[in-house]
């Protein structure tokens, strides 16, 4: 009997190991070499929506992406990207703005589905959706000079002494919170264009400064990465995966 079971558990293990998400997960590389040939149009646009259905903190959307296709951007683009091979061979590049500056207006957008769709329902939620849009995010994300950033560590520091309380309140954690989302969305944009067929990179190494003046983006939009993308060439892997073993990552507690 335990040998029947176990031979069951490793079939299970097998199928659930050989699932059409795991083998994009296998066959998804960072590619540094490109061949020239375009990633359609439509096929950007199609898992740029796709990365707009990642997960973001309560909702914000934080995210904006801009596909470079003028040629004397593209190169002023590569240029600000250290002319990396990433870079330099990519037929595509997609860069991915983090909009922290837009949160209120997220807001807003989030207050107005709510009262469409939702504001008819019988229990609380709408009332709960309200005071959260209308007072916690703007507690959270309002800062003045990092002035407000103080306060409120000190009094989530204080109110942590008596309950669980998040403790990220500073201008820059709230950031950097931000920043995590609109990661997610550029993750998926990854694999959607797994999905599709063509192979992607992404490149934090840049001058996000002259990124954004390449884009005309205000100061308060900030540089999250640039993807680059295409159909990868020989040498575009630069050698085997590696990946530290699933006891130094992974812990049951």
């Amino acid at each position: 009997m335990p040998l029947v079971s176990t031979r069951c558990l490793s079939l299970h293990k097998n199928q659930a190991m050989n699932t059409p998400f795991r083998a994009l997960l296998e066959h998804r590389r960072s590619i540094r070499n490109y061949l020239p040939e375009q990633v359609p149009d439509d096929v950007i646009k199609r898992c740029i929506e796709s990365a707009t259905l990642a997960p973001s903190s309560s909702n914000l959307q934080l995210w904006e992406y801009y596909h470079v296709k003028s040629k004397d951007k593209k190169a002023a683009l590569v240029k600000a990207c250290m002319s990396q091979p990433a870079a330099k061979t990519a037929p595509n590049l997609i860069v991915v703005v983090t909009r922290h500056d837009y949160w209120k207006r997220r807001c807003d957008a989030n207050l107005d589905f709510f009262r469409k769709v939702a504001w008819d329902e019988p229990d609380d939620k709408p009332i709960r959706a309200s005071t959260y849009f209308t007072k916690t995010i703007p507690a959270l994300y309002f800062d003045f000079l990092g002035i407000f950033g103080v306060l409120k560590k000190v009094f989530s520091f204080f109110q942590g002494l008596r309950r669980p309380m998040f403790r990220e309140v500073r201008a820059s954690q709230v950031l950097t919170m931000s920043h995590k989302s609109v990661g997610l969305g550029a993750v998926t944009l990854m694999y959607a264009l797994a999905a599709e067929g063509y192979d992607s990179c992404p490149m934090e190494g840049m001058d996000s400064k002259r990124v954004r003046k390449i884009l005309d983006l205000p100061k308060g939009a900030k540089i999250n990465m640039v993807i680059s993308c295409g159909k990868r060439a020989e040498g575009g892997v630069y050698g085997p995966r590696f990946r530290l073993p699933i006891d130094e990552v992974f812990f049951e507690v």
